[in-house]
C-alpha cells in the first residue's frame, strides 16, 4: 500500500471514531504514539485515549471531513480536513467549523506520530464570550 492509500485508510478510520468506539484508537495508533496539536502534547496511547474521551464528553457533536490525503514518502502523509463541532459553552452551542491539516508518520502499519495544525483561536478563543469580542476587535484593527 502506498502512503496516499495509507492516509486515506487512516482518515476513514479516524472519521468513524465516536464516543462509543474509542477502543478503536488502538487499531490506528501505535502504543507509543506522540500526538501534538496547538493545545496538547501527548505521549502514549493511554494519554491519547484519555484526551479523546474527555473531548467527546465535552462536545455535543463532533465530526471530521477529510478533504485531501497526500502521501509524502513511504511513511508520511499530510491530511487536510475540516472539524465541525458543537460545545454547549462555545458560540452559544452553534456549530463551529475549523479547518486544519495533520502530518502523520507510521511504523508497522500504525501511526506513531500525529501532528495537527490549526488556528487555536478559531477552535476555542474566538468563541469565548469576553475573549472572543477582544479577538474580533484585534482582528478588525489588524486588517
Amino acid at each position: 500500500m502506498n502512503s496516499t492509500e495509507f492516509a486515506r485508510q487512516f482518515a476513514a478510520g479516524f472519521a468513524a471514531l465516536n464516543k462509543h468506539n474509542l477502543e478503536r484508537l488502538s487499531e490506528l495508533y501505535h502504543p507509543q504514539i506522540h500526538f501534538t496539536d496547538p493545545l496538547h502534547d501527548l505521549q502514549g496511547l493511554p494519554a491519547l485515549q484519555a484526551y479523546c474521551e474527555n473531548l467527546y464528553a465535552n462536545v455535543s457533536e463532533l465530526e471530521f471531513e477529510f478533504l485531501q490525503c497526500s502521501g509524502i514518502d513511504e511513511q508520511q502523509a499530510m491530511l487536510r480536513w475540516v472539524m465541525r463541532f458543537r460545545h454547549p459553552r462555545l458560540a452559544g452551542g452553534e456549530l463551529i467549523s475549523v479547518p486544519g491539516c495533520t502530518l502523520i508518520h507510521w511504523h508497522d502499519g500504525k501511526v506513531d506520530r500525529h501532528i495537527d495544525y490549526y488556528d487555536a483561536g478559531a477552535l476555542l478563543y474566538e468563541h469565548l464570550p469576553l475573549l472572543g469580542r477582544v479577538i474580533a476587535w484585534l482582528k478588525g484593527r489588524l486588517a
